[in-house]
Order: C-alpha cells, then sequence, then structure tokens
C-alpha cells in the first residue's frame, strides 16, 4: 500500500509539473511583457494598431502597457529607455520613425529585448517593421490624382515629414511630379499632430481665402485620411467646387465622405490590423527561438475611388 502511495503521489506530481509547464495558447510563451509606443495614440489609424497588438497579445498570456507621448516625439527617447529599464521582453514603435530613437533601440539590442515597428520603419538593430509599401502606395494615389486633373493644375500638398511612412509617400510625390511640369504645387503645409483635421480644416480655410479665383486650387494631396478629410471640410463650407481631395489610409469617415459625393474622391486603405497580426505572429517565432520571416514585411493595401 505504501508503494502505491507513493506510485500515485509521484504521477500526480508529475502531471501537474507538466500542466505548469504548458501554455493555454501552447506558444510555450505565456507570461511576456510587451511594451508599445507611439507618439500619435490620437489618430485612429494607430489606436486601431494599439488596440489589435493589445488584443492579439492578450490571447496569448502576454501583458502590455502602452505608453502615449501625445505627439512629442522628443519624449519617446526617455519612455523607451523606462520600458527597458523596467525589463520587457519585447518593444514595439508604433506609427514612429525609429531613427529618432536609435541609440535606444541599440540599447535595447544589447539587452536582449527585441525592437518591432508597426507602420514605423525598419533601421539596423530592429527585429522587425510591418506596415504597407508606402511608395506603392504613393503611387496609386497620385497617379489616380494625376489623371483625374489631367496632368495639369495647381495643388496643395498636406505632409507631415517626421512619420516615416508619410515621409516616403510625400518623397515619391515629389519624384513623380517632376514629369508633369503643368502641376505646379501652391504651397506644402505641414500638418500638426495630435489634431489633424482641425489642423488642415483650418490650414485650408486659409488657403481658400488667399487663393479665391476659380480654378486657383485645383487638387489637394493630403499625405493620410486626416488631412484630407479637414481639407474637405472647408471646401464645402466654403461653397468651392470642383477642388479634387486624395488621402491615404482607408479612415471609414473618409470612405463615407468618398461614397457620399464629398471633395474626398479617392484613398489607399491599409490594413492596419493586418501589420499588427504580422508583428504578433512573427514575435510569437522569436519567443520560440525561430528567426523572422523578413525584417520588413507588408500588409496589403488597396485604391478605393468614387464611382
Amino acid at each position: 500500500m505504501k508503494r502505491l502511495v507513493i506510485i500515485v503521489t509521484a504521477f500526480v506530481l508529475l502531471v501537474t509539473l507538466s500542466a505548469c509547464g504548458q501554455k493555454s495558447d501552447g506558444s510555450g510563451e505565456e507570461g511576456k511583457k510587451i511594451a508599445i509606443l507611439t507618439p500619435f495614440l490620437s489618430s485612429v489609424t494607430t489606436k486601431q494598431m494599439v488596440d489589435t497588438l493589445e488584443k492579439l497579445a492578450g490571447e496569448k498570456g502576454w501583458s502590455t502597457n502602452t505608453i502615449d507621448t501625445n505627439g512629442d516625439v522628443g519624449a519617446l527617447a526617455s519612455r523607451m529607455e523606462d520600458v527597458i529599464s523596467s525589463n520587457v521582453d519585447a518593444i514595439v514603435l508604433v506609427s514612429t520613425d525609429p531613427n529618432q530613437v536609435k541609440s535606444q533601440i541599440k540599447m535595447a539590442k544589447e539587452k536582449g529585448i527585441h525592437v518591432f515597428g508597426s507602420d514605423a520603419s525598419y533601421i539596423d538593430g530592429m527585429t522587425l517593421n510591418a506596415t504597407s509599401d508606402n511608395a506603392e502606395m504613393s503611387k496609386l494615389i497620385t497617379g489616380y490624382l494625376i489623371e483625374q486633373i489631367g496632368e495639369e493644375g495647381n495643388l496643395i500638398v498636406f505632409t507631415h515629414r517626421p512619420h516615416p511612412g508619410v515621409l516616403k509617400r510625400t518623397e515619391v510625390l515629389d519624384e513623380m511630379l517632376k514629369d508633369y511640369p503643368n502641376i505646379h504645387v501652391i504651397t506644402e503645409q505641414e500638418i500638426k499632430v495630435p489634431g489633424p483635421i482641425e489642423n488642415a480644416r483650418q490650414q485650408m480655410e486659409n488657403l481658400l481665402l488667399a487663393n479665391k479665383e476659380e480654378g486657383s486650387i485645383t487638387a489637394v494631396w493630403a499625405g493620410w485620411d486626416e488631412p484630407a478629410i479637414g481639407a474637405a471640410q472647408a471646401i464645402e463650407a466654403a461653397g468651392r467646387e470642383g477642388i479634387i481631395v486624395t488621402g491615404i489610409d482607408g479612415n471609414s469617415q473618409a470612405i463615407v465622405m468618398i461614397e457620399t459625393g464629398a471633395p474626398i474622391k479617392a484613398t489607399v486603405r491599409q490594413n492596419f490590423e493586418g501589420m499588427a497580426d504580422i508583428v504578433m505572429e512573427q514575435m510569437e517565432k522569436v519567443f520560440n527561438g525561430q528567426e523572422v520571416d523578413s525584417t520588413e514585411m507588408y500588409a496589403p493595401a488597396e485604391l478605393i475611388k468614387e464611382k
């Protein structure tokens, strides 16, 4: 009997230890700590990515700490140093130029902390960036706009060059316009973040007042949807017709405006949830001792235009 009790006790202990070593999602990596950093949580699409990252991490049994610097890109470096000191397992930079935290990325790598980007860009020291192909998206929307205005006219550009994706789109616009000498850029305006819709609306109101003649403004090229929305609101409020506005992102408000005949005529819809999916899928691979599929991975995008 004593021998039987010992055997049963040993078996129960073995089963218990085995259960403790198993994880609910089968990944063997439950309990990881993930820090999510961004200056732009007020952006609809940035929040969409952050929400998806938090949700997917929770499903895997990982904890998340989201830090928003509320448009202060400079504060990102010190906050990143804070999370590195707290010994997180991974950091995700969302909608952020990693060059602004280059030394912090190096610091994280030295401590064995993987740094991922979601709608950012890739630099040495990072593990992976998941984004859209910003050059191709810009070619899509810019080509559409050039065609719509008949390869000539007066163009306003709304951009935000500190964002790596918007920067690439704007650079592609600059290159493409070299082939169209009859398209004149009236002005390029830097849109403030947070508050891009309001800021773009105010700037557009001023530009409409400064360019009152019919045909003085042909189109507005916006580096993403929120300034496109603000510009369209100002154009409608002023009763100006014949001005075409385009954006990039696939913001739900922009799509509704396209469908209801607003000045916004097209956008390129990005797959922001798909970017977060890629990050979490590749992060799980890394936690399981595998290599990422690539250091730069793209989620597909599509042109949405007026019918």
